[in-house]
């Protein structure tokens, strides 16, 4: 019987689809540094962010013939090495696209409204602190016409354009990939029968940083950070950055900078570059919003994840 090892867990529908195919599937989680004494055991392996699926991992592997990632990005495995040693690298790219466009929009509109401001502060001393906090938050900002920079237009790109243009906002956009992108507004019932088409054109990077009020960022992890403190310094004085991507496309240093000179209006952030996060400096800033990497950590998104990797997983080993 085919063994499978899904370390970070999978959702029970995807679960049950593998274990009616004839799967073997353990869910126990074994430590990143325990992994390479027992990975041979397992003829796949199934990772979400957690584990890192490293060359040393691939060697111990002796037995792997697949290895899934459910999720997006798939740069928590050597997928190259894998590749080279015969071994299939799979991921599930669209099943949590839907889920860290609407957290980008909650970061957004917490930083915009003051929510983490008034979350903050207000049980320490209601009383006092009330008008304070209501002062405070009529200079919060409005999402309608204001101009979204989408870094990467994959994808989740493309869900936080959609949510962007229902909100009444002017959507930029870059992505070396494309040249224009075109829309289809069907994420309402109501539009499925007469779907809105939009195109959406590329422009630079170099525009998008200057002209948006507020950033965000759809790009894959790499070796350095995409927005640094050149681009800090090339965008409006007071935009706002949204980081629901990878660790490490983001300076956190040059960022945390930019939110104290007033350069960076706020962050909202749910990706660090070493996670659990061990630069601090800007965690706990008044206008920082953060959260723990739960982008596609959504029931609905668990459960598209689940079944779209043991689809593919099912699909392989059929063919």
């Amino acid at each position: 019987m085919t063994r499978i090892l899904a370390n970070d867990g999978i959702n029970k529908a995807g679960l049950d689809m593998l274990l009616e195919a004839g799967f073997d599937v353990d869910t126990t989680f074994i430590p990143q540094d325990e992994l390479v004494t027992k990975i041979s055991d397992y003829d796949i392996l199934l990772v979400r962010s957690s584990t890192k699926v490293t060359k040393e991992v691939i060697d111990a592997g002796t037995n792997l013939k697949l290895i899934g990632r459910g999720g997006v990005g798939i740069d928590n495995i050597d997928s190259a090495y894998a590749k080279s040693k015969g071994i299939p690298v799979v991921n599930t790219p669209a099943a949590s696209s839907a889920s860290v466009a609407e957290l980008v929009f909650a970061h957004l509109y917490s930083a915009c409204r003051f929510l983490n401001l008034s979350n903050k502060d207000l049980p320490t001393n209601p009383n006092g602190l009330f008008k304070d906090l209501k002062k405070a938050a009529s200079k919060g900002v409005e999402l309608r016409d204001k101009t979204i920079g989408i870094l990467g237009f994959g994808r989740i790109g493309q869900e936080v354009a959609k949510i962007a243009i229902g909100s009444g906002m002017n959507v930029l956009a870059y992505d070396p990939f494309y040249k224009s992108v075109n829309l289809s507004l069907t994420f309402h019932e109501q539009l499925k029968l007469n779907p809105v088409m939009i195109r959406i054109p590329m422009c630079s990077k170099e525009t998008l940083l200057q002209e948006s009020d507020f950033i965000t960022l759809h790009v894959p992890g790499g070796a350095e950070a995409v927005i640094g403190a050149a681009e800090f310094a090339m965008m409006k004085k007071g935009a706002g950055l949204i980081n629901c991507a990878r660790g490490g496309t983001v300076d956190e240093q040059a960022m945390t900078e930019a939110l104290k000179s007033g350069q960076l209006a706020f962050a909202g952030v749910d990706v660090f570059a070493k996670e659990p996060p061990v630069y601090h400096d800007f965690i706990g800033m008044p206008n920082v919003s953060v959260s723990a990497h739960v982008g596609g950590s959504t029931k609905e998104a668990q459960e598209r994840i689940g079944k779209e990797i043991a689809g593919i997983i099912i699909n392989h080993f059929k063919n």
